[in-house]
């Protein structure tokens, strides 16, 4: 069994709403010093098998198929 993190986040220069409104948020609650929050989603997998290379391959294929819009998101793998 492998496990891996899939960490998706905006390319720079997309708008994140959700991030002003926590930014937003973490200021009306007095944590001071925030200059900017950027949101992103996180997927934890585990993949069958033992080939950490042909994971690796289909956690790729995953994120250009479903887990990330790559137009205006960038995708990062981790393998444990």
């Amino acid at each position: 069994m492998i496990k891996a993190r899939v960490t998706v986040t905006l390319k720079n220069g997309v708008l994140d709403p959700q991030g002003k409104a926590i930014e937003g948020a973490l200021g009306a609650l007095d944590f001071s010093g925030v200059a900017s929050v950027r949101q992103g989603k996180v997927f934890d997998l585990e993949l069958e098998g033992s080939d950490r290379s042909k994971a690796e391959a289909d956690l790729k294929a995953m994120c250009e198929k479903l887990l990330a819009n790559t137009v205006i998101e960038n995708y990062q793998v981790e393998l444990a």
